[in-house]
This record gives C-alpha cells, structure tokens and sequence, in this order.
C-alpha cells in the first residue's frame, strides 16, 4: 500500500523548490525555519526519496524532485480549478504543452503539429530544439510532455517511453535546377559531385554510408549539418546536393528552387512522436500523441 501524501508537506515542498532555500520559503510561509526543515525532512522520510541535493548550504532539486516539483505544480493547479469549478467562476484557460525537437526535423512538421494541437482546444505552445539524450531526460522527467525524432533512442532509455511511426518518405538526392543533367546516369552521376550530409546523430548517414558503398561511389562531402533549413538554403544556391525525403522540400521544388535528381533505393526517413506514461495525462499531448500524423 502507498503511503498517504500529507498535502501541507506537498504545499511547503513545493514552496521550498520555487524560492530556492528554507529560509525564504519560511518567511513566505510564515513558519519557523526549524519547523520547516523537519516537515520537508519528514516529507522526505514519507515519500523514500531525497527530494534536494545539499550542496554547500544550498538546496538543489534531485531528479526525483524535479518529477515531483511538476506533479505539485498541477495538483495544486487542479485544485483551484476545481474550487473555481465548484462556484461556477472557472473561465477557460489554456493547457500548456511543452514540444521538444530535433534541430533537423523540418519546420514545416512542426508547424503542422502546433497546427493539430490548436484544432483540439485553446492550448499555449512550448516549443524547444535540442539533441536527442537531452530531449529524452526532460521527457522522462515529465518536463516536456512530446518529442519529435527521426530516429528512436537507444532501447534501455525508452522502457518508460512510448512512441509511434508519424511518417515514412523514401530519401532522394535534390539540387539546384543546373544539376539537371545528374538525372542521366544516376546514381553513378553523383560520383565526386558536392554534397551537404546529416552529421552522424542522424541513422540516414549511416544508411548513406552504406548506399554509397554498396554503389562504390565516392562523395565529396563539402559540409555535414543537422539543420535543414541551412541544408536547403545551400542547396538552392548550388552549392550542393543534399539527401531529403520528399515532404521536406515540397514548397522548393513547387517553386522552381530545387529539383529531384534521383530517389535512394531503400532509404527512408522516418519520423516518431515520443511521450512518456504520466499519472496525470495532459489531454492535448496525448491526442496528438493518438492522432497526429504529417
């Protein structure tokens, strides 16, 4: 059997965490510092967990208590809007989402996710860039409730993760109009041609390492980036080629900027929406987690 959370401990937790020391909560609260200090001890002992690092005099969220830090927040959050909801003074008000990416998903998908979570109801957007691990560890701390990846994490990181398949496009090789003529004999026409690559946080470099070998081509690689915006802009100046799968560059081949030299026989990029399993679902995260798809 759980033990049963004392709310006044949660109330001054909680309180703790937000002004950032005992003191300060003490005086906030209108409590000795001493009596403080034992109710968080106590609410510790209770819970099993340590809640704050002590470092130095100072006080500093564990993992464990940043997840519980979030739980606070939207318990304490509920129960005013139940109050309200009681007296009939609720108005409406905006579910906050919090939306992680990589920096080489394309922004056209991202925006059709916001586009999807502003059709489900009034909803105020997060929405962050950053690598994989990092997303990851703020997922599983309930700090962003989806993340959008081209490639899935390794397995012993998402055991408390679920994801789901958004999209799947065949990757094909695209250039500025005056590569044209690469069209003939492809792909041994992409032998010793520019060409701007994923770096190695993405699997399509690996699959373009492999394709590229099995047809004995040689590349040259004149720059590696995860940004695609950036790989698109380099490519419309002709400066290079660059690999992409097709519902990345629709707007730049409809207008003349880019054109499709070939498709990659077997390379495909996927797209997967992450969430983690939460107590309390955010209801718009978890739709979009159901429905969303590009």
């Amino acid at each position: 059997m759980n033990p049963w959370i004392n709310y006044h401990h949660l109330f001054y937790f909680m309180t703790i965490a937000e002004t950032g020391s005992v003191s300060k909560a003490a005086q906030k609260l209108r409590l000795g510092q001493p009596t403080l200090s034992a109710q968080l001890k106590q609410f510790e002992e209770n819970l099993g967990v340590q809640l704050f690092e002590r470092q130095h005099k100072k006080l500093i969220l564990s993992e464990q208590g940043r997840v519980a830090l979030d739980y606070a927040r939207s318990i304490f959050k509920m129960g005013n809007e139940m109050y309200e909801v009681l007296h009939d003074r609720l108005k409406p008000s905006r579910i906050s989402v919090h939306i992680g990416a990589l920096d080489s998903i394309p922004k056209q998908t991202m925006l059709e996710l916001a586009q999807s979570a502003y059709r489900l109801g009034p909803c105020s957007l997060t929405l962050v860039e950053g690598k994989l691990d990092e997303l990851i560890r703020e997922l599983s701390a309930h700090r962003i409730d989806l993340v959008l990846s081209n490639h899935l994490p390794l397995l012993n990181e998402t055991k408390s993760l679920q994801h789901r398949s958004i999209v799947k496009r065949q990757v094909s090789f695209y250039g500025a109009p005056k590569f044209k003529s690469l069209r003939k004999d492809f792909p041994r026409s992409l032998q010793a041609q520019p060409c701007v690559l994923p770096t190695y946080d993405s699997k399509i470099r690996y699959d373009l390492e492999h394709w590229s070998k099995v047809h004995d081509l040689s590349l040259d690689i004149i720059a590696e980036s995860q940004d695609i915006a950036l790989k698109k802009l380099m490519a419309i100046n002709a400066m290079a080629l660059i690999p992409a799968a097709s519902h990345t560059v629709t707007r730049q081949v409809l207008r003349g900027e880019l054109i499709e030299i070939g498709p990659l026989q077997g390379i495909y990029e996927e797209l997967f929406l992450l969430s983690a399993q939460r107590r309390m679902a955010n209801p718009v995260a978890s739709t979009l987690m159901k429905e969303f798809s590009v």
